[in-house]
């Protein structure tokens, strides 16, 4: 099985824009999530997706592999399938170019349920909700999964809800509970390719929440959960703290 990661990096961003070039330790942040991705076991290769030339320049210096792709794609998800059309691979991994303290070890766990079953057609992982602030932040998505760990929904809001009244101990300790989406996703490559020509869907655009497309269309998506933690970038304040995470670490 051959298994590629794609790493979609935009120049342009609201909040933080030429992020992806953006000076971390010495590297540019992208070169950061290019070498963590490199070092999952089962990647055969990793290759940055971009449409802006100063990103495509700057992964060749440092000895990446990048892919010029068109600028008006709407979603991350439509310049990863246009990467993956011209490629001879099975799997295509997704990781955010905004993730350069990416742990390996989340490729790998998101990986094998797809690796060990042809029938699953997407992947993407959770890790307990960390605190009420979390369960309640429309930023943080939340997701619910059936017994076989695949997801049932993906919601801004907190679920799942508890009906009945409870004491203010277990009020306190409600998020532990609750598991939150971490934004990696794994596609079989021929699900990727027709991902981006299924019709958007209602719950997705009331949540903006691309994945519920997949769900809405009765596609499922296998949930791993993980205690590993990553943490992107989109703010100058994120890529001081992870300016002081790296070097605490050593990298």
């Amino acid at each position: 099985m051959h298994i590629t990661a794609v790493i979609p990096a935009r120049f342009a961003s609201t909040r933080f824009p030429g992020k992806p070039l953006a000076d971390l330790l010495g590297k540019p942040m992208i070169q950061w999530v290019y070498e963590r991705t490199c070092r999952a076991g089962v990647l055969d290769r990793v290759i940055v997706a971009t449409d802006d030339e100063r990103i495509f320049k700057a992964v060749l210096n440092f000895g990446g592999e990048a892919q010029m792709t068109r600028p008006d794609h709407a979603t991350g998800t439509d310049r990863l399938a246009e990467v993956a059309s011209c490629l001879d691979t099975d799997l295509v991994v997704n990781v955010q170019g905004d993730e350069p303290l990416i742990e390996p070890a989340m490729i790998e766990e998101a990986v094998a349920p797809l690796a060990e079953d042809t029938g699953i057609p997407m992947g993407t992982l959770m890790t307990p909700v960390g605190s009420t602030e979390e369960l309640m932040n429309p930023n943080v998505v939340k997701v619910v999964v059936d017994r076989l760990g695949f997801a049932l929904y993906f919601s801004r809001s907190p679920i799942p809800h508890q009906r009945d009244e409870i004491s203010e101990k277990d009020k306190k300790s409600a998020f532990r509970r609750a598991f939150k989406h971490v934004g990696l996703y794994v596609y079989r490559r021929e699900f990727l390719l027709r991902y981006p020509r299924l019709e958007p869907t209602p719950l997705e655009d009331l949540e903006k929440l691309e994945q519920l497309r997949a769900l809405e269309h009765g596609f499922r998506i296998r949930v791993v959960e993980t205690s590993l933690l990553s943490q992107g970038v989109d703010t100058p304040e994120d890529l001081e703290r992870a300016r002081r995470i790296l070097a605490a670490s050593g990298g």
